[in-house]
């Protein structure tokens, strides 16, 4: 019988790790942080990889990578102050975002081609957390990206 009861206690504790386990995963799986591919609108494309993090309270994204490598070396010629010709591999593009319900807002997104900067908002797709909508915007002209979770 205590073989039983120790038997009984042991699956409880595994089924209890098992659940926290699984809600740490989907916790993550729900976030704006990590890497994600951006898309051309155009061709369909993957372009780059921006990896979204933290620092400072602040949420911020980096171009980790030039998915094309004969524009890996790339620089943002048309960017002002000190983006001005730093390479866009490696280039902080989106900074100063903060929580904002189930989005991030109040920050400034930078397009490399342009070097044009513009306010911000990410936030996940409702139906599928695996994409991130990104809205660049002046006062009530905007445009939204979607870019893709890298697994």
């Amino acid at each position: 019988m205590n073989e039983i009861t120790e038997i009984m206690k042991m699956n409880k504790l595994i089924l209890c790790v098992l659940c926290i386990f699984s809600a740490t995963l989907c916790a993550q799986a729900q976030s704006v942080f990590g890497k994600w591919k951006t898309i051309n609108e155009e061709t369909g494309k993957a372009n780059s990889i921006i990896e979204i993090y933290e620092d400072g309270g602040e949420v911020h994204g980096k171009v980790v990578r030039i998915l094309k490598e004969e524009d890996r070396d790339r620089r943002c010629t048309n960017c002002d102050g000190e983006l001005k010709d730093k390479k866009i591999e490696g280039l902080v593009v989106m900074r100063g975002l903060e929580k904002d319900g189930e989005e991030y807002s109040g920050g400034l997104v930078t397009d490399p081609k342009s070097g044009k900067e513009y306010k911000c908002k990410i936030w996940l797709d409702e139906k599928n957390p695996d994409l991130l909508n990104i809205r660049g915007y002046i006062a009530f002209f905007y445009r939204t990206q979607t870019w893709q979770r890298v697994n």
